[in-house]
């Protein structure tokens, strides 16, 4: 379809809520086709609607380079291991930079797919963290407000968080 901007960070939009979906309509189908569109072009592996200018409850998800991706309808996470794991993240909305995140290992989600069938299931290390990072992305939250303090770098250069 087509490859949409992605908003980057400062943009206000990126701070707001987005909206639970309750219909799936014909501009939905066409903007779930523009995200993974949007994603793959960048080379992500997750994208949230609010990052392409849409404030509707929607994240793609692309945890392995060889399947298809996951699309998920109001996601919510409705458990979260004890257990979490320390990595880098990155995000196409605070393009060049990098930082440290804990996340959960393992998290139990609950969705619709993009027939807006129900499923619940789990996901665990680099799947639950690219989940987790695109829920948050519908609540308003940057990985850089979870970033561990000194580790945000762009250009393998330090930088003030």
């Amino acid at each position: 379809m087509s490859i949409r901007n992605v908003r980057q960070s400062g943009d206000e939009i990126l701070r707001k809520k987005s909206k639970e979906i309750t219909e799936f309509t014909p501009r939905l189908k066409v903007l779930i086709s523009d995200m993974k569109d949007t994603m793959n072009k960048l080379g992500g592996v997750g994208l949230a609607a609010v990052q392409v200018g849409v404030l509707k409850r929607i994240i793609i998800c692309k945890p392995n380079e060889n399947e298809s991706e996951v699309v998920l309808i109001n996601p919510e996470i409705i458990s979260k291991s004890e257990e979490t794991l320390e990595d880098k993240e990155g995000c196409l909305s605070v393009d060049g930079y990098i930082g440290t995140v804990i996340r959960p290992k393992s998290i139990v989600v609950r969705a619709k797919d993009e027939n807006m069938n129900d499923m619940e299931f789990d996901a665990e290390d680099f799947f639950a963290r690219i989940i987790c990072h695109e829920v948050d992305h519908l609540d308003g939250i940057l990985y850089t407000d979870k970033v561990v303090p000194g580790t945000l770098v762009n250009d393998n250069e330090e930088v003030d968080n």
